[in-house]
């Protein structure tokens, strides 16, 4: 797995109740080095729990993808006074990257560690821009994001396997299509958006790893769209990012449900996918059945694939 450092810059740890330090600090993951500020504000955490929060999630983004998604990508922290949690995080495709989030004052570290939204955010630097103006693709980005999330936080074992499926059973009937829907672009419900957009990457991995006997699978199709410069800097059509994606796995998968789910309303019988994979919900408690016809391609999604190898830093120049 790629693990990642922590540089803290001009200063040491931070005491709780203390106000926010201005001096940026720099997490180093995948190759890339995220620059990360502080507005001003307090946090009741120590600053180090919030730079391994931030570690965590870029972590995460740079197992599934290979390597973090760009280089020099900025983060700005916002500390919000008397709540706690994470929330408003956004993510910007100018300057080379860049993710505002806020975290309140009374955020513990529990709700660090079960924050998703850090991860989604930095899932987003690894995909083109492909909305537009009108948004009709918008769900693409979210979904991707969605789907990926939980998935990336398992293969580097912050998340079970058991909690992604759980998860992922109890809130995707959400994206299913309802009275007057015309398809995933014409559709731009809050459900749809990001859960009908999951249900599309779900069902491309799963039908990408059938294709190909479990030899690949989605994650093999985002890392081809990244090296192929498809990151959040980039504006792409849907269509090159459906080719680009179909060529890293050799397969149709991407453009076959485009088309089958952009215009049209189509009913995925989750009911149906959760037992063929062999995931089973009981009492709120899931269990896995390894004898069901996919179990191996569900036990392959959250298996961290292959790791890549990563450019070495040129040595430093001779001083005359």
């Amino acid at each position: 797995m790629l693990r990642c450092g922590l540089l803290l810059l001009l200063s040491g740890l931070v005491a709780p109740q203390q106000v926010a330090a201005q001096e940026p600090a720099e997490v180093m993951s995948g190759g890339a080095t995220i620059e990360v500020n502080f507005a001003p504000g307090r946090f009741d955490l120590p600053r180090a729990s919030l730079l391994a929060w931030v570690s965590n999630a870029a972590n995460a983004v740079s197992e599934y993808f290979g390597r973090f998604p760009v280089q020099h990508p900025r983060l700005m922290v916002r500390p919000a006074e008397g709540r706690g949690g994470v929330f408003h995080g956004t993510t910007f495709g100018g300057s080379g990257g860049f993710t505002r989030i806020s975290v309140g004052q009374a955020t513990t570290e529990k709700q660090l560690d079960d924050d998703w939204m850090m991860t989604h955010e930095f899932i987003h630097m690894a995909f083109p821009d492909v909305s537009g103006e009108s948004d009709e693709h918008h769900w693409m980005e979210e979904g991707m994001a969605t789907y990926i999330e939980p998935i990336a936080r398992a293969q580097i074992g912050r998340m079970t396997n058991e909690r992604v499926w759980g998860d992922f059973a109890r809130d995707m009937p959400q994206g299913l299509p309802q009275a007057g829907d015309r398809g995933l672009d014409r559709t731009p419900t809050w459900g749809r958006t990001y859960w009908g957009g999951a249900i599309f990457w779900l069902l491309a991995d799963v039908q990408i790893r059938e294709a190909t006997h479990n030899r690949k699978g989605l994650q093999d199709a985002m890392r081809g769209i990244l090296e192929a410069g498809g990151n959040i800097t980039e504006d792409w059509t849907v269509e090159r990012v459906v080719e680009v994606g179909d060529r890293a796995t050799g397969t149709t998968v991407l453009a076959d449900l485009y088309r089958q789910m952009k215009a049209t309303a189509v009913h995925t019988d989750l009911d149906d996918l959760w037992r063929r994979l062999g995931v089973q919900v009981k009492n709120g408690g899931v269990t896995f059945d390894d004898h069901a016809p996919l179990a191996e391609i569900r036990n392959a999604i959250t298996t961290p694939a292959a790791p890549v190898d990563l450019p070495k830093p040129a040595p430093p120049a001779p001083i005359h």
